[in-house]
């Protein structure tokens, strides 16, 4: 690079791009000089005072990398991770180079800036099949639709230079928009024509035939045929061959049709455009080349950044498009298809082509793929050339029979299918999210759509360039996919489960939150819960807070997370996702438990306290009165200290030992005497037992809880219980006396009584004797 550089005969030219390759190098390869001498960069968030000396190329740029990347270690996700090659470089070139050659004398600029922009023109229009067309560059994706609707009224109204906005009152222009239009295309439309918003006129998809992402024809021309029955202008469609959804392609041939007969100006749009650089191009994307105008982006589809968009359109007059502003004589307006003409130059044709071309053989073979994975549908329309892929995970419900089905809209059966509908939805950007994370070359969107839901895109010809996806990344997509279908399954199918779990069990209430991927939420109703307020409830939030941190150290499979409830600032208990082997029943009966054992214990904690307050006061007042009755038994004189050892001298005073304890359990004071006499601790009162669960389960060793018993346990305990019983069968079978002879040998040290009725009953009185002898003697010694 740096020898063909050398042979370059402007000099200028020549040190412009060694310096963009050193600068390229030092932004993106290059160690931070702070790194290296081992110490923490400084961020520059407030300017210094600007250096009267200056400062050399290699500092600037060694600020601007690190005003680039930040902090690495707080914002990982802030750095850039578009892959810039060569051919970006040169893109980046364009823009120094326009700069350059801005510099040049007016004749000079004025050949070099036809040459370039006739030079891409005519490139793009052969390689996207449009014939004797024109190119407008522009930085803006939408702004070349805004020049070409002023072209349009430019070309419909004769008289709106003179008159202006009385052309337009007097006969109302008419945009139509597809449904499935770019969101906010039509408001900026409006702000940058200076037209109200009744001159949008929007156009539904099919929702009976066809695809449910392309535009209704039939329909539209019913709206064409009433604007003009109302004195109003029909002035411009905009079609999708390709939608910003999902891909889909409008029925362009039938559109054109129908504009010839209408006199509409037909503009066409979308990241199917692409494919009309290919060998062999769909029916309704090759219509696109007869339409009046469409918008290209090749920035995004050829991975070049910093490269305009283009808009390719037909018209004969100049002045028009001059008026319009689709041409200039400004250099620096023509000079915009500098970037992209040295771009295209660097690729050539090859290039161009090999990159759309791979680009949709990452989505077919995503879309072979994922054909052969159950549970997921994908949204294609009647021809399988978009090189768009949108799927979702979906599941049908198992209680819906196909002769149910057809009344499904109805009454229980359509409640089934909306809650499957917002559970779908919350599993989809779940299984979206981590389909980013773990695959991220892939460039995965997940998006919100009014008939089918949540579902993820996947777009290479917008993405596969700049982060560099390959035919191995697709394979690890399908493969993780197939690792989280089972959770997926499971999850949807224990939500239902898990909601007649909660609300048939005491105490629990379950919170419907559409959001949630998980299993469920749910919240627990203490005493002092009031249900019909949704301000915040601080003993609930201890409660759930301790609820969740006993959850979690149970170390199940199942994630336990608290948050308000939705549309509430209630504390609940979120579940995660779940595994097939989930018991429900036991998880929602462990929920409750734990939760009432923690509503117990916090009360139990603030009765002690008040009792522990009150047994203080009271020992206060009986050792005061204590005081005073050893101050009457003893006499004054023997408080005075010289008096009183003289008196204690010559007449001891035999005090009594007396003492109180207090008995947390019964929350009063007791005396020790009882404790000083006999020397044994008095039990008190039994403290009541803990509450339990009325399913007691066993686990196996390593059995994780919330666990499915396993069937060979079962089965292990079905035979060891049928094995017991043919064990009693035996010993009923044999003889009397050989039973005897048994059971002495089992236990030779004991009489045998077990096999005779008497010798029970007679040892039954003895042990009764024993108690009553028992009871005596405690009552003798107390």
């Amino acid at each position: 690079m740096d020898a063909s550089l050398e042979k370059i005969a402007d000099p200028t030219l020549a040190e412009m791009g060694k310096n963009l390759k050193e600068a390229m190098r030092m932004l993106e390869n290059s160690p931070r000089i702070e790194e290296e001498s081992g110490k923490k960069p400084v961020p520059e968030d407030i300017p210094g005072p600007l250096q009267g000396s200056g400062q050399d190329m290699v500092s600037i740029l060694q600020l601007v990398q690190n005003l680039m990347h930040g902090d690495e270690d707080e914002e990982p996700q802030s750095t850039r991770i578009q892959n810039i090659g060569e051919q970006g470089h040169m893109a980046l070139l364009g823009h120094s180079l326009g700069a350059y050659i801005s510099t040049l004398d007016k004749e000079k600029l004025r050949k070099l800036t036809t040459r370039i922009l006739s030079d891409t023109t005519l490139w793009l229009c052969r390689i996207f099949r449009y014939e004797n067309g024109c190119a407008y560059f522009h930085e803006k994706e939408r702004e070349g639709l805004a020049k070409i609707c002023r072209l349009a009224i430019h070309s419909r109204y004769e008289d709106f230079v003179v008159d202006g906005f009385n052309v337009l009152y007097n006969k109302k222009p008419i945009i139509y928009l597809s449904a499935a239009a770019r969101p906010g295309l039509g408001p900026y439309l409006c702000n940058q024509l200076g037209l109200p918003f009744p001159c949008l006129c929007r156009v539904p998809c099919n929702t009976m035939f066809g695809s449910q992402h392309q535009m209704d024809v039939a329909f539209l021309e019913k709206l064409i045929k009433d604007d003009v029955e109302r004195g109003r202008l029909p002035l411009l469609l905009v079609a999708n061959a390709g939608t910003a959804a999902v891909g889909h392609t409008d029925k362009i041939g039938r559109l054109k049709e129908l504009c010839e007969q209408y006199g509409i100006w037909l503009h066409v749009e979308g990241v199917n455009l692409a494919t009309l650089a290919l060998g062999y191009v769909s029916s309704s994307v090759l219509a696109a080349t007869k339409c009046d105008s469409m918008t290209l982006t090749p920035g995004l589809w050829l991975g070049l950044p910093a490269v305009p968009a283009v808009t390719l359109y037909k018209h004969d007059d100049p002045a028009l498009t001059l008026i319009a502003g689709l041409t200039s004589n400004k250099p620096a307006d023509k000079l915009r298809a500098l970037p992209l003409w040295l771009s295209l130059q660097y690729l050539g044709l090859d290039g161009i082509v090999g990159r759309i071309k791979h680009a949709c053989q990452l989505s077919q073979r995503l879309q072979e793929s994922l054909k052969k994975v159950d549970h997921i549908k994908i949204l294609v329309e009647d021809e399988l050339s978009s090189p768009v892929v949108v799927f979702r995970f979906f599941q049908e419900l198992p209680t819906l029979d196909p002769a149910f089905k057809v009344a499904a809209v109805s009454n229980i059966a359509a409640a089934a299918v909306g809650r499957e509908r917002h559970s779908c939805d919350a599993l989809n950007r779940w299984l979206g999210e981590q389909l980013k994370q773990l695959v991220p070359q892939c460039g995965l969107t997940v998006m919100d759509l009014d008939i089918d839901g949540t579902c993820v895109r996947f777009s290479p010809l917008m993405t596969a360039e700049a982060l560099g996806t390959r035919g191995e990344d697709v394979d690890q997509l399908i493969t993780c996919i197939q690792s989280k279908l089972p959770v997926l399954t499971c999850t949807l199918q224990l939500r239902e489960e898990f909601k007649k779990e909660v609300e048939g069990t005491a105490g629990l209430l379950y919170v419907d939150d559409p959001n949630w991927p998980g299993i469920g939420v749910v919240r627990y109703e203490h005493a002092n819960d009031d249900n019909t307020s949704l301000q915040s409830d601080p003993e609930g939030e201890k409660i759930h807070t301790g609820l969740l941190k006993k959850l979690n150290e149970l170390e199940s499979d199942l994630t336990f997370k608290m948050g308000p409830e939705y549309k509430s600032m209630k504390s609940c208990i979120y579940i995660g996702m779940a595994s097939d082997d989930v018991d429900v029943s036991e998880l929602v009966e462990t929920i409750a438990i734990t939760a009432r054992e923690i509503e117990e214990n916090s009360r139990l904690l603030e009765n002690m306290t008040e009792v522990v307050r009150k047994g203080i006061q009271e020992a206060q007042v009986q050792l005061q009165k204590a005081n005073e009755e050893r101050l009457l038994e003893e006499g004054v004189l023997r408080q005075i200290p010289v008096v009183g050892s003289v008196l204690n001298w010559f007449s001891p005073v035999q005090a009594s030992q007396k003492g109180r304890s207090f008995n947390l359990t019964a929350g009063s004071l007791e005396s020790t005497e009882y404790t000083y006499v006999y020397k044994v601790q008095g039990t008190g009162v039994t403290p009541p037992p803990t509450p339990s669960g009325t399913r007691s389960k066993q686990r196996l060793p390593g059995q994780k809880p919330f666990k499915r018993s396993l069937r060979s346990s079962d089965a292990v305990s079905e035979t060891s219980s049928v094995s017991h019983i043919e064990d009693l069968e035996k010993v009923e079978q044999l003889p009397s006396g050989l039973e005897h002879d048994n059971l002495e040998a089992q236990c030779p040290e004991q009489p045998c009584r077990a096999a005779d009725p008497v010798a029970r009953q007679t040892e039954a009185l003895q042990d009764e004797e024993d108690d009553h002898s028992q009871v005596e003697e405690l009552e003798r010694l107390r």
